[in-house]
């Protein structure tokens, strides 16, 4: 798998995750006047886990953002230096998308 797939999955898997403390969240909400002094405990836990959580999520996401602009300032970097080199590699994908588009 290359770079840019590796960062993708790890964007979704942001989300998902994401998606999955807000979701405890309103469960914990949901069940906060429910249940007795163990499920308090449990709803407590489980609460310092979703903050732990929620803080490797921001960090994860920040580090991920670093790395997509430094690809990104790597990539203007590239195609500034080598411009017919990046003409062609375009003229290749569209000739390729173009070609595979015709036959449908």
């Amino acid at each position: 798998m290359g770079k840019v797939a590796d960062e993708v999955t790890k964007e979704q898997l942001v989300a998902d995750f994401k998606r999955v403390v807000t979701d405890a969240e309103a469960l914990l909400k949901a069940t906060a006047k429910h249940g007795g002094e163990e499920f308090a405990d449990v709803r407590t836990r489980a609460e310092d886990s979703l903050k732990v959580a929620k803080a490797r999520l921001a960090e994860e996401r920040a580090a991920l953002l670093g790395r997509t602009k430094d690809a990104a300032r790597a990539t203007d970097a590239y195609i500034h230096e080598n411009p017919w080199q990046a003409i062609g590699v375009a003229a290749g994908v569209g000739l390729v998308v173009g070609l595979l588009t015709g036959r449908r």
